[in-house]
């Protein structure tokens, strides 16, 4: 089958488009035929690796999928039928723990994911717990099936269940050209929340106006943007900072986030190593809230509001397979403004 893999951690020259062996399903396992597949940052960081992650290679990333079922080996659960359109939770719960037992699937330290510490979908099949494999409405392409999965797990959890956003509540979701905030903003709104949202350049403003933010700041016409969304807030500031860049602008999420606010985080696209005003979190009593992706329960959730809503992920591009590197490089500048979509 093709695939795109890597073989050593490195950069993005160290990708390839090649064949591999077809993947053969394990008992309890499901071989699903790709028809989608959705991009992440996840994707990068784990090809460039980090201390203590050790993948078996060649490795091959990509957690959205969204495909037909070739077969399952061992029964299920689930009667499921050769050809049956399904989408794959990435989120694997390899053992049952005490987080386990509360529902908090995440925080176990037996928590996988599908194209980090297991096999992905980047590849014209791949095999899949069959635990994870949930039909796909028949009213929802293969693309926008893909496209919300490990970022609707992740948002539904952190904005629901950490942040605990409620409606009349403001948000500032900073920065609105990936997939996890372009659908914070979707949610949000759906939500009943007030949205503001950091993006730079016309185009993308635009855009994140066209999702639903009230207001939008180019942060690259105002460095300080900070003072900006107080401006919009008549001084007070937001309830609930979305704040997955880091290093960059923490200090400024600091000072945009209302007293007794909130701010809460799933990643760091521009550094992790955090330096800020220790004085504004504890006067202003800030809750610096950490979150990664969710529970079995969070998906369910999160996918049926996600396609009962009819809400539409931003797709950016849809391109074959044999592309992807190039359209891992697009995702790696900053290019793109929501999901990029490769087709097996």
């Amino acid at each position: 089958m093709k695939a795109i893999f890597f073989e050593q951690h490195g950069e993005i020259d160290t990708l390839k488009y090649a064949d591999l062996p077809q993947p053969e399903p394990k008992p309890g396992e499901a071989l699903v035929r790709v028809r989608s597949v959705a991009l992440n940052h996840l994707d990068i960081w784990v090809r460039r690796g980090w201390p203590g992650l050790r993948l078996e290679m060649p490795h091959i990333t990509g957690s959205d999928i969204a495909g037909e079922i070739v077969s399952v080996n061992g029964p299920t659960t689930t009667p499921w039928v050769a050809g049956t359109r399904v989408i794959v939770n990435p989120g694997i719960s390899t053992s049952e723990d005490e987080w386990t037992r509360r529902g908090e699937d995440s925080l176990s330290p037996a928590f996988r994911i599908i194209g980090e510490q297991l096999r992905g979908g980047l590849a014209e099949f791949a095999c899949v717990p069959a635990a994870s494999l949930f039909k796909l409405p028949d009213s929802v392409s293969f693309d926008d099936g893909a496209a919300p999965l490990l970022v609707g797990l992740t948002c539904w959890r952190m904005l629901f269940k950490r942040a605990c956003l409620r409606p009349g509540e403001s948000v500032l979701v900073v920065g609105a050209g990936g997939g996890v905030n372009s659908l914070s903003i979707l949610l949000a709104k759906a939500a009943g929340a007030t949205v503001f949202a950091l993006s730079s350049g016309a185009d993308k403003v635009r855009k994140a106006g066209e999702l639903g933010a009230s207001a939008v700041v180019d942060y690259t016409a105002h460095p300080d943007w900070h003072t900006e969304i107080l401006k919009l807030t008549k001084g007070r500031g937001v309830d609930v900072v979305i704040d997955n860049v880091g290093s960059r602008t923490m200090p400024k999420s600091l000072r945009a986030v209302a007293r007794g606010g909130r701010i809460v985080t799933v990643g760091n696209t521009k550094g992790y190593e955090l330096s800020f005003d220790n004085r504004l979190l504890f006067t202003k009593q800030v809750s610096l809230i950490g979150s990664t992706m969710g529970s079995r329960q969070d998906f369910i959730e999160a996918t049926e509001f996600i396609f009962r809503q009819g809400l539409r992920i931003p797709i950016d591009t849809v391109a074959p397979l044999s592309d992807g590197i190039a359209m891992m490089k697009r995702l790696e500048d900053g290019a793109q403004f929501g999901k990029i979509i490769l087709k097996p």
